[in-house]
């Protein structure tokens, strides 16, 4: 073969192999929900009101299982996923459908190896199957720096008014955030991730009465465990697991 030949004979094995080694370029990052998923030829539990989600950011993965936060480190090459790290936190739970759903949904992500972008986004592995949505991100222009007032408590279906002294929330660019919850004083720490903001931390300082108990459980379980954030206007919607939600609006 001549020196020209071996030349271009080269260049051509170089670039097969590049084509060969090349990351597909599909992009996961972003928050997703499961829609729906199989494990071992059997329909994933789902749970109303306690959904599974799912973000990828900077290498690392993160969401909620129906109640337990989880989350580890990720890498993706020509369609093929690898999850590795995974954590997960140990909060009270439900037991019963919310704690299975988490199981078989955990036991499935332990398997996955596959991924693909189109419509949504499509997990799988050996007998497993994940169909995700994307989520929203937070609205975060037009939730910082704002004085949110609480209105209403969401319970499931049913909507409660709220007593005692004016009860507010507050969150910050440096991830601080400052509140009430009609009785105690709230301050701790957040941050954004995917469609939901996390509490870091929450301190509440003060005393309730037995009549504020109620509301004052109820709006530390909610910021407490991390929330979804709807704005409509001058309305503040929070939602956490369980179908608990807080209704707050801008400054009234």
């Amino acid at each position: 073969m001549s020196r020209t030949g071996t030349a271009i004979f080269s260049l051509m094995v170089l670039l097969l192999g590049a084509c060969g080694t090349r990351p597909s370029g599909v992009s996961i990052a972003g928050a997703w929900e499961l829609q729906a998923g199989t494990l071992d030829g059997r329909p994933i539990t789902m749970v109303q009101g306690y959904p599974i989600t799912l973000t990828f950011e900077d290498g690392r993965y993160s969401g909620t299982a129906a109640c337990n936060g989880y989350g580890g480190e990720f890498t993706t090459r020509d369609g093929t996923i690898a999850l590795t790290g995974m954590s997960i936190t140990e909060m009270a739970c439900p037991e019963g459908q919310v704690m299975t759903s988490e199981s078989e949904f955990i036991d499935a992500m332990g398997r996955v190896r596959e991924f693909a972008v189109k419509d949504g986004l499509r997990l799988k592995g050996k007998e497993v199957d994940l169909t995700f949505v994307a989520l929203p991100p937070v609205p975060t222009q037009d939730l910082l720096g704002t004085v949110w007032v609480l209105k209403t408590l969401i319970d499931g279906e049913v909507a409660s008014s709220v007593g005692g002294e004016r009860a507010t929330l507050e969150l910050f660019t440096d991830g601080s955030m400052l509140g009430s919850t009609g009785c105690r004083t709230l301050h701790g720490e957040y941050r954004v991730s995917g469609a939901r903001v996390a509490v870091v931390s929450l301190t509440a300082e003060g005393d309730c009465s037995t009549e504020m108990a109620a509301q004052d459980n109820h709006v530390v379980s909610v910021l407490s465990g991390g929330f979804r954030v709807a704005i409509e206007g001058v309305t503040l919607t929070l939602s956490s697991a369980g179908d608990q939600g807080l209704v707050y609006r801008s400054g009234s």
